[in-house]
C-alpha cells in the first residue's frame, strides 16, 4: 500500500506534464502558409458599409492584421490599445487592419459605437480560413499577425496581445 501512493503520484505528475506540453504546442501559432501574406495582400475585403478595401494598399510598410469578433471579449478589450498604438505610430509608419469574423451588420453597429481609427473590414467565415493560412492552427480569437514592410510574416500572437511586447516588435522592424 505504501508503495502505491508515490507511484500513483509520479504517474499523475507525468501525465499532467504531458498534458501541459501538448496543450502549449497545440495552441501556439504555427507557421503560416508559404504564400499567406501574399494571399492577404491579394484580397479586397468589404468595410462595414460594404465598400471593398484592397489590402494591397498597405504593401510596403509594416501591417498588423488583427482577427477579432464583436462577441469576443478579449478582442474588444484589446482594441483601445491597438487604436492608441495606431495613433502613436501613424499610418505612414505602420497600419493596423481589423478583420472581423462576424457579419457586416454586427461590425457596422460596433463601428458606430466605438471610435476605432484603423480600418475594420468584414472577413466573415472566410476570415477564419485566412487566419489559418496565416498560422492560426487553433482557430482562436483574437489572433494578430505582424507583417514586415517586405511582406514577410514577422510574428504571430494568439490571444490578447501584450501591447508592450507588440510595441517592441514594431520598433524592431
Amino acid at each position: 500500500m505504501k508503495l502505491r501512493w508515490p507511484l500513483l503520484l509520479l504517474i499523475a505528475i507525468l501525465f499532467a506534464g504531458i498534458g501541459v506540453y501538448v496543450g502549449m504546442n497545440r495552441y501556439a501559432p504555427g507557421p503560416a502558409a508559404d504564400d499567406g501574406s501574399a494571399r492577404f495582400f491579394a484580397l479586397a475585403l468589404p468595410d462595414a458599409s460594404g465598400s471593398a478595401m484592397p489590402m494591397s494598399q498597405y504593401r510596403g510598410k509594416p501591417v498588423l492584421v488583427n482577427f477579432w469578433a464583436t462577441w469576443c471579449p478579449p478582442c474588444v478589450d484589446e482594441m483601445p490599445e491597438l487604436n492608441a498604438l495606431q495613433q502613436e505610430f501613424g499610418v505612414g509608419k505602420m497600419q493596423i487592419v481589423g478583420i472581423g469574423i462576424d457579419s457586416a451588420s454586427n461590425i457596422a453597429e460596433f463601428a458606430k459605437k466605438q471610435k476605432i481609427s484603423y480600418p475594420l473590414v468584414v472577413g466573415g467565415a472566410s476570415g477564419t480560413d485566412l487566419s489559418r493560412q496565416l498560422g492560426n492552427k487553433a482557430g482562436g480569437l483574437p489572433y494578430t499577425v505582424l507583417i514586415d514592410s517586405r511582406g514577410k510574416i514577422s510574428k504571430q500572437y494568439l490571444g490578447r496581445v501584450k501591447i508592450d511586447e507588440l510595441r517592441r516588435d514594431l520598433l524592431a522592424l
